[in-house]
Order: C-alpha cells, then structure tokens, then sequence
C-alpha cells in the first residue's frame, strides 16, 4: 500500500501545461488533465490510492510497501525523469516524461532492463474530479480508455491488461535490453481518440526541446547547475499556450503538517510572474518575457482600475474558492481547496511589480509594445488616488487591511520606474506632478513605518510586528544598502524572524489564536525571504554570510534541485506547493548577485 510521501520525495515532470509528481517509489500522485488547474485525475497526493494513482516500478507483495528507486536524476538538463531500482534480482530503469505537445496531452514512461530479469507491475486508477469520479473503463479497438463526463484518458501499451479492484494492471519481467512503453493520452470524451503515441520519438524530441531551450541561458556562473535546475522549472511552470506562469502546480500542500494554512496556487500571480519574468530577462530568455507581457496586457486589458492579483493561466478572473471535502487533505492537512478567494483583495505592491517588470523589459531591450506604456500611466494614475489607502499586502492576509509599509514601498516603485519611462522619451506624462508624487510616498514611508526607537522599518504603520518583505527595500532602490535604517531593519530582521538554523519567517504568527493574517496556526521559514536575506547581506558588504546563508538554503533543495515554498525547522521537512516559482525565482536572483560580487567559495 502506498501512501503520499514527504513533499521533497516528489520530482516533477511536466509538457508547459501541466504537470504530474512523481513520487521515489515510482507512483504518479498527481495530475491535472488538460490544464494545471484542471481537475486531477490523480489526486492521491491530497488523499489514498482510493483518490487516484499510477504506480510503476517492482513487483512486491501486497501487503507491503512499493521499493524506492536507489537512484534517481534528470537526464542532463531536462525534465525528463530517471528512476533506477536494484532489486534481488537485478536493476531496472524507468524512464518518465511529458513531451511538449501540439496535440493531446500525454504521460509517458518506459522501462528499462538494465541487468538480470526484473519483475514488474504497472499498476493504474484513475479517479476524475480530484478522486469523486470512478470513469468507466473499457477496450476500444484494443486500447483501454477511462470516460468520465467531459474527459476521456487513453491507456496505451504493448503489455497485457487486466482489471481487477477497479484498477487497470499489467504484470511483465524486463531483461537487459528489453524497452517497454506505457503511455496515457488525455481527450475531450466526445471527440475522436488521440493518436496512438510514439514513445521512443517524443522521448528524442523532448531531449532535444530542453537541450535547445537551456542553451539560450547566459548564467555561466559558479552556481551554473542550482540555477539551470531553477529555470528548467520556472519554464515547466510556463502555460505555453498564453505565457501566463503558474505559482505552483499543486493545491493545498500545507504551509504547516496537520494545519490550514492549504491554498491552491494553480494560478498567475502577477507578482509571482512579475519576478519570474525579471529571473528569466536577466538570464537570456527573452521570448518567454515577450509572452508573458502580451499575457498580461490580455488579462488586465482596458480595465486597469479593476487589477486583480491574480488570473487564471489564460487570464480567467473568476476563480472562487471551495472545499473538497471527499480529501482528507495531503497528511490530514484540511480543508483542500481549489480556487483562491484571495483573487479579489486589493494589494497595492502588485502595482509595483508589474511595473517593474515592464521597466526591466523595457531596459533589457525587448521590442516595444505601445499599449505596455499605456498601461504603465493608466495603473500610475490609478495609484495617484489609492496609493494611501490600507491593504491586505503581498501576503494576502485574511485579518483587518492596514497600510503595509512594502506595499507604499512598492507603490514608490511603480512611480519610480513610470518617471524613468517618460524621462526617456518613450512615454508622456505628467512629470513633474509624478516626481511630487514619488517624493510624498517616500516622506509618508519614512516617517509612518520607521521605529526610530528600534531603529527598524514595521511590518505597517503604527505596529512594533517586523515583515521579512522589508528587506526588499535596498533592493528596489528605495533607500541605499548603506543607510543606517536598511541595515537597522537587516539586523532587526535576524533578531525577530529568524529561525535557530537562520531561516527566515515571514512575520509573527500566533499558533492557535488569529494572528495579523487572520488565520490561526503557525508555519515554517518562508524561503522567498531567506533567500531576500542572503541578497540584503551581500548588499551591505556581509558577503561571507550571504554566501554561508545561500548555500545553507541550497541544501534544502531535494535530490533533483526543487524546492517547496517554505522549510519547517522544526520536522526539517519542506511544506508548502511544490515546487515553488516564488523559492526558485530568488535563488536564480541571489546567485546572480553573489557571482557578480565574487562571493563564492570555488
């Protein structure tokens, strides 16, 4: 019997539209078809077997757990996934991957005799809608198609089938040189089956896709393969169709074992993108930066005054939130939710984002879009008259809105960046009403949201809490490195949020009352500001520390280089989605800065 394994037991594979997890046993525990945020048709992450699955590897008996692969790695730079079992009676290769499609979407996996003669089980349920719906399974001109609703999954392979206990096995022994196919097909129900696949073409076409696509990266560094890995992932992360960029592509991982902080991240964040798209511009991949600009500019379309902070991956606005109340929830970690009701919150730092964004595409030369500048003055003019008001912040607390001090800092930014704009020549505006502007939030940031007592920025105006987000604020140029206030916050920052092996929270939750966010519970080092704090070292001139601290957070990546969105100090475990664009995309930043700066120990 299988059961969901820790977060980092999982590795990625995935076609830039969705994507499945692969668990160190050899189980597919979850994937959504045709989208990332379709519905599973493997949910068992999130529940049992009984919710569904696809277990490929070993024979073993049925009472006993599935063996672990005793080596497992990517095929160079890839996504394409190897798995290796030494068994008593020899070793076997699986080989896992989604080919980039132009057609129906498909999960391919071969196995591979490598020495001896290995028995195997394929072992296949799948459950629609995140595990409620048992399809009906059945032969179509010898294939077997799963029917359920509006889908239909096709299952090809050379092997034998059979059914039994509402699952579609097949029992087969490999020898060296033996190369066995299997492969699932995803199609609208009513529509023709998809092609029978060719697994041993698409499995060179997908060699030869990322091969071609990590060549364009200009990082050469001595941090070359954590940041190849990082991007390879931010590119998975990558819905190829519109360009918009998943956060995650799972749901209601916890931010804390057994707790509720669960929160479906199979959306674009125009934060989150807005960062992965500057990771993306300062290592060479422009044309990925192209899409996500012509993304953003359909999603906000001519309603910037409306600016959500979130979208669908083809820029849905409606993405309500609910319970699924069938899953227990990833280790009893309820509710699972699908959809995000924080979609709607007004979060002024994502004005500033975007805007940074656009400046850097605009820096880094990428072609010149007309209506990206008229956006730009249309969100500027719309922080003129909201810039001053109270928020629910980049955390997207579910407490009272107050007036966070990184949202006005990035409010700074969106206006900063705009002036550049016109003072270039690639815009009009009002200039000199603009640079009053700029001036009036920075006045307004350092007087409300500075603790001259503790020598430190606040988390919002008025509070004594700290915000890890503060540490943004040398790095967006709001104040230098070397101001006695930066360096108060850094410090202050270390004192209050910082975990025993020097991880960073967030801010100060409050176990089980409701804290600033609004949520009850606790949960671990958010990496994002760990990775921030190892920036802001470097900064201020603590190099060796940086260094010390960005190779620590290194170490939490799992064995094949992913991260999740939070560590837990305490079961020294990763939580959170996985993997994590908003962990991955910092890395990539930091490791930048610490090359450009020398601090490295090679």
């Amino acid at each position: 019997m299988h059961v969901a394994g820790r977060i980092e037991d999982y590795a990625l594979i995935g076609d830039m539209q969705t994507a499945a997890l692969v668990c160190r046993d050899g189980t597919v525990d979850w994937l959504c078809l045709p989208r990332f945020d379709s519905h599973a048709v493997f949910a068992g992450l999130l529940g049992t077997e009984e919710h569904g699955f696809w277990r490929l590897g070993p024979a073993h008996a049925a009472d006993a757990e599935p063996p672990t692969a005793a080596r497992r790695r990517y095929r160079g730079d890839s996504l394409i996934l190897e798995s290796e079992w030494d068994t008593s009676r020899g070793t076997v290769r699986v080989t896992d991957f989604m080919p980039p499609r132009d057609g129906a979407p498909q999960l391919i996996r071969i196995v591979e005799g490598v020495s001896g003669r290995v028995p195997m089980r394929s072992a296949l349920r799948m459950r629609f809608s995140y595990g409620r719906v048992v399809p009906w399974v059945h032969k179509h001109e010898g294939r077997t198609v799963a029917v359920a609703g509006p889908d239909s999954v096709w299952y090809d392979t050379e092997c034998e089938t059979y059914g039994k206990s509402l699952t579609t096995y097949s029992d087969f022994t490999v020898a060296p040189g033996d190369r066995i196919a299997f492969t699932i097909s995803w199609e609208p129900s009513h529509k023709q089956p998809p092609p029978l696949p060719e697994p041993e073409q698409s499995l060179e076409a997908t060699e030869e896709f990322w091969r071609e696509w990590v060549a364009q990266c200009t990082y050469h560094g001595p941090y070359r393969e954590a940041v190849v890995r990082s991007l390879i992932t931010l590119k998975a992360l990558t819905y190829a169709p519109t360009g918009g960029i998943v956060a995650a592509p799972t749901t209601s991982l916890p931010e804390e074992i057994g707790g509720v902080r669960n929160w479906d991240y199979r959306y674009t964040w125009l934060r989150d993108a807005a960062i992965t798209l500057s990771s993306l511009l300062r290592t060479g991949y422009r044309e990925e930066a192209r899409a996500w600009r012509e993304w953003l500019l359909r999603a906000v379309a001519g309603d910037p005054e409306n600016l959500q902070i979130m979208y669908g991956i083809a820029g849905e606005r409606e993405l309500g939130e609910a319970e699924l109340d069938w899953l227990p929830g990833y280790e009893n970690s309820g509710p699972v939710r699908v959809g995000n009701g924080a979609a709607h919150q007004l979060q002024l730092d994502v004005y500033g984002e975007v805007t940074e964004a656009l400046h850097l595409a605009h820096m880094t030369g990428l072609a010149r879009n007309d209506y990206a500048s008229v956006l730009q003055l249309k969100l500027i003019r719309y922080l003129e008259d909201h810039w001053n008001e109270p928020d629910e912040g980049i955390w997207e607390v579910r407490g009272p809105r107050r007036h966070f001090v990184h949202s006005k800092v990035m409010a700074w930014v969106a206006v900063d960046r705009t002036i550049k704009l016109i003072e270039s020549g690639d815009a009009d505006g009002p200039l000199e009403r603009w640079r009053e502007l700029r001036d009036d939030i920075h006045r307004d940031v350092c007087e409300k949201g500075y603790d001259a007592e503790r020598n430190t920025f606040t988390q919002s105006y008025g509070s004594k809490e700290l915000d890890a987000s503060l540490l943004l604020i040398p790095q967006m140029g709001f104040l230098p490195p070397d101001d006695k206030r930066v360096i108060g916050t850094i410090e202050a920052i270390q004192r209050e949020l910082s975990t025993a092996d020097g991880f960073i929270l967030r801010y100060p939750t409050s176990g089980d009352d409701a804290g600033v966010d609004g949520l009850e519970g606790d949960e671990g080092a958010f990496l994002a500001c760990s990775f921030w704090m190892a920036d802001d070292l470097a900064m201020i001139g603590r190099v060796d520390e940086a260094r010390k601290l960005f190779e620590k957070l290194l170490a939490l990546r799992n064995d094949l280089g992913l991260l999740a969105e939070e560590w837990d100090p305490r079961l020294q475990r990763q939580v959170g989605n996985f993997p994590q664009a908003f962990s991955h995309v910092p890395l990539i930043d930091t490791a930048l800065r610490l090359t450009a700066s020398g601090a490295y120990g090679g």
